[in-house]
Order: C-alpha cells, then sequence, then structure tokens
C-alpha cells in the first residue's frame, strides 16, 4: 500500500468515527399534543395544518423519532441516542387522536405514547377514544402511557388517594390492554416531590411534566419535561426550535418543589462545567416576559419582580448553543412550572 493510500484510508476512518461521536447525545427533546383539528380548544387544540406541517419538518429535517420507552431505557443506561432525537406524545386520548392523528402518524411511519386517563374511556365520555380503538391503536405499536384514572390535580390530593388513582387505573390498564404502562404522565403536569417519589414507588420507570426543556441525564427521570404545543404555540418555527434544542444541564435546583409557598418564588440552580458563557442566560416568566437574573459563580439566582397572576406560571431559562466561539444556531433551554397550592 502506497503511503498515499495509507493516509487517504486512514482519514476515512478517522471521519467515519468522528462523525459518530459528533452524533451522539445525551439528550432527547419530548413533544406533546391533545386534540388534532378541535377548533372549539384552542388552548389544547393543534389544527392540522399545523400537525402536517410539524410532520414535514420531522421527516425532512434531521432527526430521528424514537419510541419515548426506548428513549428512556437507553438515557437510564446511559445508551448515547442520535443526535436530535424526538419522542412524539399525546395526552388524554381525545377521539381526534384517533381518526386524525393517528392515520397521519401511522402515514409517515412515526412511533408516539398515547398518555390514558382511564375513568374517561370507562364511562364512554363523548370526545374520547373507546378502549376498542386504543387496543387497535395499541395491536399497531402506539405505546400507551398512564395518566391516573380521574385526572385529578395530584398536588391537591393525598398521598393515600394519588395512590388510589394508580392502583385502579393499573387494573383497567391490565383488564383492557393486558400491561401496565411503564410511563407516566402528570396531569396538567402537575406533581409535587411527595407525587413524584410516589410514582417512582409505585413502579413507574419515568414520569412526565409540561414544561418546557430538555430530557437528559441530569434530570430527574420523575421530572422529564416536555414541549407542548396548540394553536397559539404551534407553529413549524416553533417546534424547529424546541426539535433542535440542546439541555442546559444544572443541579441544587431551588426550590425543589413547583408547588408555590411564597408567590413569586425565590428560585435558583448550578449550571454544571461546559457550558458557556453563563453571561448568554436569559430567564423569562409568565407575564413578565425577560426578568432578572443573578450570576454567582456558576449559580444563577432568578428574581421576578411580581406574583403569578394565574394558577400556573412558568419560568424558562435559554442561551445559544455556542462552540468554540461561535453559535450553532441551536439553544440550549430549562423550564420549570410552578402552580398554587
Amino acid at each position: 500500500m502506497s503511503g498515499k493510500n495509507f493516509w487517504l484510508i486512514l482519514i476515512v476512518n478517522l471521519l467515519i468515527v468522528f462523525s459518530g461521536v459528533v452524533r451522539a447525545a445525551d439528550h432527547a427533546v419530548v413533544i406533546m399534543y391533545h386534540r388534532f383539528g378541535e377548533d372549539r380548544y384552542p388552548s389544547t387544540n393543534t389544527t392540522m395544518p399545523q400537525f402536517e406541517s410539524h410532520l414535514r419538518e420531522l421527516a425532512n429535517g434531521d432527526y430521528t423519532v424514537l419510541p419515548l420507552i426506548e428513549i428512556t431505557e437507553k438515557i437510564a443506561e446511559g445508551t448515547p441516542l442520535p443526535d436530535k432525537t424526538v419522542a412524539i406524545t399525546v395526552d388524554d386520548a381525545f377521539i381526534s387522536v384517533y381518526e386524525k392523528a393517528w392515520p397521519r402518524l401511522r402515514e409517515y411511519g412515526f412511533p408516539f405514547t398515547l398518555f390514558v386517563a382511564t375513568r374517561s374511556i370507562d364511562q364512554g365520555l363523548d370526545g374520547y377514544a373507546s378502549w376498542d380503538q386504543i387496543r387497535e391503536m395499541q395491536a399497531a405499536g402506539v405505546d400507551i402511557g398512564s395518566q391516573t384514572h380521574t385526572h385529578p390535580h395530584l398536588h391537591r390530593v393525598t398521598l393515600e388517594e394519588a395512590r388510589e388513582e394508580i392502583s385502579i387505573s393499573n387494573e383497567r390498564f391490565l383488564e383492557e390492554l393486558g400491561l401496565i404502562p411503564p410511563l407516566h404522565a402528570y396531569p396538567y403536569g402537575e406533581y409535587s416531590p411527595e407525587i413524584r417519589d410516589l410514582m417512582q414507588e409505585m413502579g413507574f420507570m419515568a414520569a412526565f411534566g409540561q414544561n418546557s426543556g430538555v430530557v437528559h441525564d441530569t434530570v430527574h427521570a420523575f421530572e422529564y419535561p416536555r414541549f407542548a404545543f396548540n394553536e397559539n404555540y404551534g407553529s413549524v418555527d416553533r417546534l424547529k426550535l424546541a426539535i433542535n434544542s440542546l439541555p442546559i444541564p444544572v443541579t441544587d435546583i431551588t426550590p425543589e418543589s413547583g408547588v408555590l409557598t411564597e408567590n413569586p418564588p425565590l428560585t435558583g440552580f448550578t449550571v454544571l462545567p461546559g457550558v458557556e458563557p453563563l453571561s448568554r442566560l436569559s430567564c423569562f416568566a409568565s407575564g413578565m416576559g425577560k426578568v432578572k437574573t443573578i450570576t454567582l459563580g456558576r449559580r444563577i439566582e432568578v428574581r421576578l419582580p411580581q406574583a403569578f397572576a394565574g394558577n400556573r406560571g412558568r419560568i424558562n431559562c435559554t442561551m445559544p448553543d455556542i462552540v468554540d466561539g461561535d453559535e450553532t444556531g441551536r439553544w440550549r433551554w430549562l423550564g420549570r412550572q410552578f402552580i398554587k397550592p
């Protein structure tokens, strides 16, 4: 072999190796929907043109759409994921997921997880899928997740009541579908540390909220975030922003609970090394826009100018992803949801 050919082969092999390293990731983005083409409910609905634009972007862009359970398992194992890995989830099992969303997802070959609160299905409520329809989706490969029995505000029930919610729904899933779902979605994205720990105790693999952010190995597996979409926040540009997002890896988040004991909350976190520069990090709060941050070394303290007005409030912190001094065009993201008792 000539020296020229040797170096050519070596360079090609190195490019293959390093391209694999670049594409290996320890994070994924989970997106969530509720209703499809149900214009009467704009706060939870995604229009079909919006949804179609999302599917086209996922199909045509440099993304890997994987089942949520596979992502959860790989992050727990420390197994690398492809960069720009995305999971699709749908909450509440409204009839439009069966009639409108599932046919389009099936056409594109995209897996998704459907989170179900069992009482609505048991009662045959108008606007919800039936057990027969859920079984049909399950048989075709749709993963089913748990969302309690009655869909309560979990932080407002006792631990025993919450335990009963899960026990009843587990029984119903076993009776109707022959399985107990391994993943849970908190109704309304609401939970307390006690509820979080209960879900872990009851055998779930992970649980998901409705705060924006990136699923990452530094995030508690029972506090995984999801980007929620509806008519008002459903543009394809917002989807691109979300599914290209990277994590802001943090520790020492205060307060631990998102259930407000004071309003506004005094909240903060410590950013792990490797994410720079912290001077580019900004935080935004519901109804307040950009809010004050105080940087103490790697510690970020967020100070709100006023109380959250509604029953829920969110704080989202973002910063541009910068590599070797240049912005990559992607954004790092950390979100929290706060709820009134």
